[in-house]
């Protein structure tokens, strides 16, 4: 619009667009943008007429219309609102376009279609053309002798050396020859066309003369049809020779994109989907090599690079082992076993792997990595239930069976025997130790023959289920009852000591035997389990003698009541089992942790805690418990030791144990409770007479108080033959006597049976007769 135009327009006033109709002013609105010239609307025709009837001229004209904003009266009448609005609104579309080529091009079907052009337009037939000219270059120079004669040299085989060394030579000799052919050939080349030739035109002439003579043609005639022929030719060629360039460059670009197509050099961005799936599935030679080769480790890529078969000669056939596959790699000379370990995390992703899915350990053989890796996503799925909750009529024989603790990384059953083996089991905390403990100890209390005395220093419940079927359960995370586990421990030395004294070693010559360790024999197998043993070695309680309960020290009650246990208790069926958490030199003392013939690991934090949880020699041989994933992989352990059903060779393995929750391990005990019943009856004093508690107690105490754990042997020396004083423990004696009215209570954090109370009791007795 020119600006003489808008000059032109009738002024608007703020009347007049008030007066306007409500469709001209939408009109005008929508139109602002265009700086349309505003019209005045016609008055209605009645109120015209009824006007001009009257004769009066100068009574107000009324019309139809309505209110507008003041942003609406400046877009109709100021061109700086107009052109204010139409900056906003092509902004607005610039800012539509830009989201739209954004969501276009981030679309998967963008991204696929350009990477599917991209892939088979310009990366296959670009690596094809890479293969071919190194095909060409192995055919036409020596690079592919020199190759070789690296490889022999490396591999020290000098015989194979030599035989390069002879080929190359014969090789070149070749090579030599043929381009002194070439120097000679133009001038040989030359004398043979010449002479071709002349020849060529003798025998056409010839031939002319042959049909001149005969009346068939003309002497010329043979030479012409030659000539005709080359004309022909000459025509065809530059006639369809776009045709025949074109035909031969398609069938070399796509021979090009095959040979691309099948190389193994396809970049990850350009390569297909499916193919990237498959890498995460199958594990070939191929890959393993090139995740070698990409470890970063220079001697070993050189190495890789020297070889005449690409590196495939390290490799042992890939097997399948369960849910995974296995291979051994035999590093070439200058590389430690140690580096590759090392860089476990680049080596599992380098074969498109989590770094959870693949485990390097050390066999025997020197230079050598065993690799197990998982198939992709196999190690997050959870395994089955336990046998002992699948199965209602299974049983358990300590002597000859073995506990179905879980599976091992195969997908393979584990199978442990505990038959006189001390167990440590540690882990950080919530990584499921209780758990683990827990499914091995449920096994046990199906054999009936087994005496189960366990202290929970814990306390909340998790070894509450055990309450029938166990001889005593100490329950509680209190100094007190740190106490009482220690006073357990002490009890099972005791014992030890007391089988130790009373075996036969001239008549069972090979230990003891199954007949002894049947359910209420002399060599019965008693297992003291501690749950949370970090709370029994840093109690700070001491005793009347000033002896500390914990510590590590020669003083030091429990410790020194473990490690008795650890060096002499196995030999005749008493053993510990201890389970404890986030193990330090302070919580889980040395001398304790080696004694365990059979330790394993939960998910730890450092290798230092490893090594004390393993020892040097599981660690170094590949166990890693702290590359296990905190929270992920419950239920997890690396477990090493006597009983353990390790691959030959191997200083540990990796079990995934099953998960038997409270409910379940209820049913278990109840199942145990009804063996342990139908193979024993239920216990019942056969004694000839029955002993008078009160009077056996008094005699025992002396005059003096005497702690309960304490009053329980003694009873038990008094009548070595009474049922009922068998495995009594200090909760017992306090439940005994608290039924014929003797309390017994906490002096200095210890249960104590007081005399006077005792004396009491005996009197009161008296006067109630």
């Amino acid at each position: 619009m020119n600006p003489t135009d808008h000059n032109d327009r009738p002024e608007s006033t703020p009347e007049t667009v008030a007066a306007t109709g409500s469709e001209s002013a939408r009109e005008s609105v929508s139109t602002a943008s265009e700086l349309a010239t505003v019209h005045p609307l016609r008055t209605c025709p009645d109120q015209h007429e009824s006007t001009t009837s009257a004769g009066d001229e100068s009574a107000p004209q009324v019309v139809e219309g309505r209110i507008i904003s003041e942003y609406e009266y400046r877009l109709l009448t100021d061109q700086k609102a107009q052109r204010e609005w139409r900056y906003a609104d092509y902004r607005k579309q610039a800012a539509w376009l830009a989201r739209t080529t954004r969501t276009a091009v981030a679309h998967d079907r963008t991204v696929s279609t350009l990477k599917f052009v991209g892939r088979n337009a310009l990366v296959y037939p670009t690596l094809g053309a890479g293969v071919a000219l190194k095909r060409w270059r192995d055919t036409h120079g020596s690079s592919r002798y020199e190759r070789m004669m690296r490889a022999a040299e490396l591999a020290g085989d000098h015989d194979k050396l030599a035989d390069w060394e002879a080929r190359d030579v014969a090789e070149k000799a070749r090579r030599h020859d043929r381009a002194m052919d070439w120097i000679r050939s133009p001038w040989q080349l030359a004398k043979a066309a010449g002479a071709v030739t002349v020849c060529a035109a003798v025998l056409l002439l010839v031939l002319g003369l042959i049909l001149w003579v005969g009346g068939k043609g003309e002497f010329l005639g043979p030479i012409t049809a030659v000539v005709d022929a080359i004309a022909f030719a000459v025509w065809f060629v530059i006639t369809y020779g776009a045709l025949l360039v074109t035909g031969v460059t398609a069938g070399v670009v796509t021979w090009l994109w095959n040979l691309g197509r099948t190389s193994q050099a396809v970049p990850d961005l350009f390569r297909p989907a499916s193919q990237r799936n498959l890498d995460d599935v199958v594990i070939t030679p191929s890959i393993v090599v090139t995740a070698l080769r990409d470890l970063r480790i220079s001697e070993l890529r050189k190495k890789i690079e020297a070889m005449e078969d690409g590196g495939a000669a390290m490799l042992s056939p890939i097997r399948l082992a369960g849910c995974g596959v296995e291979f051994d790699i035999h590093l070439p000379s200058g590389v430690d076993t140690e580096e590759v370990k090392r860089k476990r995390r680049k080596f599992a992703e380098n074969m498109g792997r989590h770094e959870h899915e693949v485990f390097l350990t050390t066999p025997p053989a020197p230079r050598t990595v065993r690799v197990w890796a998982a198939d992709s996503g196999e190690l997050d799925k959870p395994i089955g239930p336990s046998p002992l909750v699948t199965d209602p009529t299974l049983t358990a024989d300590l002597y000859t069976g073995r506990v179905p603790w879980g599976m091992d990384l195969r997908g393979d059953a584990v199978l442990m025997a505990l038959l006189q083996c001390h167990l440590l089991v540690t882990g950080l905390s919530k990584q499921g130790k209780t758990a683990s403990l827990r499914a091995l100890a449920l096994w046990l209390a199906l054999d009936p023959s087994v005496q189960l005395y366990i202290a929970d220093l814990k306390g909340i419940g998790d070894w509450r289920m055990f309450k029938p079927v166990a001889e005593e359960l100490i329950e509680g995370p209190t100094d007190a009852h740190c106490i009482q586990a220690t006073e357990m421990l002490e009890w099972g030395v005791k014992e030890m000591e007391r089988r130790l004294m009373a075996f036969d070693g001239d008549k069972y010559r090979n230990g003891v035997p199954r007949e002894l360790a049947k359910p209420g024999g002399p060599f019965a197998p008693i297992v003291l389990l501690v749950d949370e043993a970090q709370q029994a070695f840093m109690n700070p309680a001491k005793d009347e003698q000033n002896n500390p309960y914990g510590g590590q020290t020669s003083k030091s009650r429990y410790f020194m009541a473990a490690r008795k246990i650890h060096n002499q208790g196995r030999a005749v069926n008493v053993v510990l089992w201890q389970g404890t958490q986030d193990p330090t030199n302070d919580n889980l003392p040395k001398l304790v942790r080696e004694g365990a013939h059979i330790r394993a690991a939960l998910a730890l934090g450092t290798e230092s805690q490893s090594r004390m949880a393993l020892g040097d020699k599981a660690v170094d041989g590949g166990a890693a418990p702290h590359e296990l994933r905190s929270g992920l992989d419950k239920g997890t352990l690396v477990v090493s030791g006597e009983g353990v059903p390790l691959p030959p060779g191997q200083p540990s393995m990796t079990v995934r144990t099953h998960f038997i929750d409270g409910d379940d391990s209820v049913t278990v005990i109840n199942r145990a409770v009804a063996i342990r019943g139908a193979k024993t009856g239920k216990p019942q004093v056969e004694a000839p007479i029955v002993r008078d508690l009160l009077a056996d107690v008094a005699e025992v105490l002396a005059g003096g108080d005497v702690k309960a754990t304490d009053v329980g042997a003694r009873l038990r020396e008094l009548a070595p033959g009474y049922q009922p004083y068998a495995g009594l423990s200090a909760e017992k004696v306090r439940e005994a006597l608290d039924k014929v009215r003797v309390p017994v209570r906490f002096k200095d954090g210890v249960l104590t049976v007081r005399n006077r109370q005792v004396v009491e009791a005996l009197a009161q007795r008296e006067l109630e007769k």
